[in-house]
């Protein structure tokens, strides 16, 4: 009885949702109310895999995953461990400052950086400029071989703060006396760090490199939708904006279903190989 709201919660909002795009999966539809659903059975996962782009939006998911990973889970451990013997009052004001683009709205942070780095009236291309390390200004969204990387550092830049407390609160949980017995033996700061805090911190680094490989595509979405819209010639879609284009651009919901099913799948063995690993 206790466990019920959050079995119905779960049922009603998670459940629910994946069964039905299990069932639109096998259907050709356009979402209008009164269009008729035509069953086609398992056409649209044969022809997902030959759609062109798809391949591209995979090579970019496993770039944004690979990306991101440095951003999320090595800086961040390191801020965290090089910080840890900081006050604690120094240390509430460092965390309050550091988590505060975590709570920004994703829109907000891409207009913000698209100014930032405008091409044009950009404060990194006017620096860059000024100190003559550029003959032309780098158009960081409209370059093909720029804009994903542009993406991965906003999106990294968001996350680092949220990465840095996780680890912060791991670091707070590790029994001191481990160090403390380390230093009498003469370890140096390098030691304790390689041989006593990244061992017992294996456990974070794990949840962490898990959840970065999981939502990596996802947190990337709103940065893709709005600065980019996928291009300059698919440099820079992945899979969700795949899904989200193929359902409510061209209104294609059983290509967006299966790829949906497709890549569910696929994040669940990726999640089960992790928790098995953990």
């Amino acid at each position: 009885l206790y466990l019920l709201p959050a079995i119905l919660a779960i049922g009603i909002w998670i459940y629910r949702p994946l069964l039905q795009t299990l069932k639109l999966s096998f259907y050709e539809w356009n979402m209008i109310p009164t269009a008729p659903r035509t069953y086609v059975g398992l056409q649209n996962y044969m022809q997902l895999f030959s759609l062109p782009e798809m391949g591209r939006a995979l090579g970019n998911t496993a770039i944004y995953m690979l990306g991101i990973l440095p951003l999320s889970v090595l800086i961040p451990m390191t801020v965290a461990i090089v910080t840890d013997d900081i006050g604690q009052r120094a240390r509430t004001l460092y965390r309050a400052v550091i988590f505060l683009p975590m709570i920004i709205a994703p829109v907000v942070v891409a207009v913000v950086w698209r100014w930032i780095l405008h091409p044009t009236n950009g404060i990194v291309n006017n620096t860059l400029e000024l100190l003559n390390l550029i003959q032309q200004p780098l158009r960081f969204f409209s370059d093909a071989n720029l804009a994903i990387w542009a993406i991965i550092f906003i999106t990294g830049w968001k996350l680092i703060g949220f990465s840095t407390l996780i680890f912060s609160a791991a670091l707070s949980n590790i029994n001191h006396d481990y160090l403390e017995a380390a230093q009498i033996d003469g370890a140096s700061k390098l030691q304790i760090v390689r041989f006593i805090l990244v061992p017992l911190l294996s456990p974070t680094i794990l949840f962490m490199t898990m959840l970065t490989l999981l939502f990596a595509s996802q947190w990337t979405f709103a940065y893709i939708n709005v600065l980019t819209q996928g291009g300059p010639v698919n440099a820079t879609t992945n899979i969700y904006f795949l899904l989200w284009n193929y359902g409510f651009r061209t209104f294609a919901v059983g290509w967006s279903s299966a790829a949906a099913m497709v890549f569910f799948v696929g994040f669940s063995i990726i999640a089960l190989l992790f928790i098995r690993l953990s």
